[in-house]
């Protein structure tokens, strides 16, 4: 899988996610894997509603029980005092009703010590809500069975010894039978309590799963996009690129005029370095991710600048070797389609590359002055798309781009990128 898909810690960068939830999640029958898609909008709503209540009351939900435990047991037992009692009664109730905040922390030891309360006084809810946290805690252990004994003990005992002992058989039954049903009870929602909390954790898990293979699913779609895509333009465009390379190489050889000769040199410079790009650009689609081949920085601006096949200068002012490689690449890519700007609508103009690094910005200014003479002939192949893909790869990095033409006639593209980008709150 790793080999197939890259490394897991990769696939949210390759965008996989947002694939799954436009390609793979959103079927055109209006359903997400079998379940209608207005009802799994509906219950992601749920859960993430219910996933921040729990991180808000999650500190809070433990005080909570625990003060509503001990006020429980403190209201049965208020509510069952009988002014005829004994000092020990309203003394063993009360420290029943005390030890029920412990209940969580030490729920075998609150079951013995709230036994005594039950027995001996009022404190039946208080000993219920021990050994009910006892059998979540522990389930079915020994523990809870000796606690489940006691308890059905101090219900079918009556205190005093002398009143017990003068009861009749059918009442004897009477307290036994209710004496499994106050044993059992807390028992049965305590394990009940645990089997929901394992419940709940397997269906996080299994919804953990899928998002996990939703994600690889939706990498392998749009790997495999990749690949057609790097077919494609390794057969189609590469082909032609090759061919016009070969012309102009031809062309140079055969041409005895030395201007045509110098055309023709250029093609095929250009068709050389559109190949390597190309051969650049298709290995990248070919990888899983698009980080492993070098791009081309600011450094390498004065090759591109000498080979331009227009009269170019460059200056550069500033340290460029520590820039971030985003924006170091932007700037190259932004300089290189004004000069191929510059080469298909004011060939020969002269041109000026100015690169300029502060503390906090870098800025890249392309300015060609007005052509000597008028471009005739076959004008070149332009998608008009050149400076809007500027102005968005200028976007993604907080920068800004101005082109327009100058006073002189020539035409200029302006490009900031800051260096220390703020995070908003």
């Amino acid at each position: 899988m790793t080999a197939q898909y890259g490394e897991d810690r990769r696939i949210a960068d390759t965008g996989g996610r947002a694939l799954a939830g436009n390609a793979v999640e959103r079927l055109p029958s209006g359903r997400v894997n079998g379940v209608p898609t207005e009802r799994v909008r509906r219950a992601a709503f749920t859960g993430s509603f219910g996933r921040v209540l729990g991180r808000l009351s999650g500190r809070h939900r433990r005080l909570a029980f625990d003060v509503a435990a001990v006020g429980i047991a403190a209201l049965d037992v208020w509510l069952r005092v009988v002014p005829e009692a004994e000092g020990y009664n309203y003394v063993l109730s009360a420290i029943s009703v005390v030890a029920v905040a412990l209940c969580r922390r030490f729920p075998f030891l609150v079951v013995l010590i709230t036994v005594p309360g039950f027995l001996a006084g009022w404190a039946q809810l208080a000993a219920m809500i021990a050994l009910g946290v006892l059998a979540r805690q522990k389930l079915l252990s020994a523990q809870t069975y000796v606690g489940a004994a006691l308890v059905w003990l101090s219900r079918f005992f009556v205190w005093p010894p002398d009143e017990f002992l003068g009861l009749d058989w059918k009442t004897h039954v009477h307290n036994a039978i209710y004496g499994c049903i106050v044993a059992g009870m807390p028992i049965a929602i305590g394990l009940l309590a645990h089997a929901r909390e394992e419940l709940s954790a397997r269906i996080s898990e299994l919804a953990a799963s899928r998002e996990r293979e939703r994600m690889l699913h939706a990498h392998a779609v749009r790997a495999d996009e990749r690949a057609r895509l790097a077919r494609e333009m390794h057969d189609v465009v590469s082909h032609q690129v090759s061919l016009i390379a070969m012309q102009a190489g031809a062309l140079r050889v055969a041409a005895a005029d030395p201007k045509a000769k110098q055309v023709a040199g250029t093609i095929r410079m250009l068709s050389t370095r559109t190949l390597d790009e190309l051969r650049q650009l298709v290995s990248v689609l070919r990888t899983t991710n698009g980080d492993d081949s070098p791009q081309p920085r600011i450094e390498d601006l004065a090759q591109l600048v000498s080979s331009a096949g227009i009269p170019a200068t460059l200056t550069v002012q500033g340290p460029v070797a520590d820039l971030p490689a985003p924006v170091s690449g932007a700037a190259y890519r932004t300089v290189q389609e004004a000069l191929t700007n510059v080469r298909k609508h004011a060939c020969g103009a002269p041109t000026a590359v100015v690169v300029v690094v502060d503390a906090d910005q870098l800025r890249v200014e392309v300015r060609n002055e007005a052509p000597e003479r008028s471009v005739d002939g076959v004008t070149l192949p332009s998608g008009g798309h050149g400076l809007v893909g500027l102005r968005e790869r200028a976007a993604l990095l907080d920068g800004e781009l101005e082109a327009g033409p100058t006073d002189s006639g020539g035409f200029a593209v302006k490009v900031t990128f800051p260096l220390v980008r703020t995070l908003e709150p």
